[in-house]
């Protein structure tokens, strides 16, 4: 006779992308980030993205949103193809931003792709307004 499971299921984000390339390639990774690290320089991915924060705050900021702070336990996603990430920094000075990401990326294309300065020039009015520090 099996044995009766006591597994507890935690939905921590529902999300309907706009869509997943066709034949995607899938990848999991998990992303360290070290104290006061600013992270990834601003890029896009040709497909969406989902993340589940592990331990440490990021700075996330996608184009048209504005930054925000995520914590250990937070999900978050973003949609790819022409949505600019211009941030996943780390926000703490004192220790590691660790988190898992599944992204789904268009075959033969890169999983990331930084984005060249003319281009962040040119789309400067799509970036949701700054705080001024």
């Amino acid at each position: 006779m099996p044995k009766k499971s006591n597994t507890v299921v935690t939905m921590l984000d529902d999300q309907r992308p706009p869509s997943i390339p066709p034949g995607a390639d899938v990848m999991t990774a998990l992303v360290e980030v070290p104290p006061g690290d600013p992270g990834t320089p601003p890029h896009w991915h040709s497909g969406p993205v989902f993340g589940y924060m592990l331990e440490g705050e990021m700075i996330f900021e996608l184009e048209g949103e504005p930054e925000r702070i995520l914590r250990a336990g937070e999900p978050f996603w973003e949609p790819g193809g022409d949505v600019i990430h211009y941030q996943a920094g780390n926000n703490r000075a004192d220790t590691w931003t660790r988190f898992v990401v599944v992204m789904m990326c268009v075959p033969g294309q890169p999983m990331l792709t930084l984005v060249p300065e003319d281009e962040l020039a040119a789309r400067r009015h799509r970036r949701a307004p700054r705080a001024e520090v």
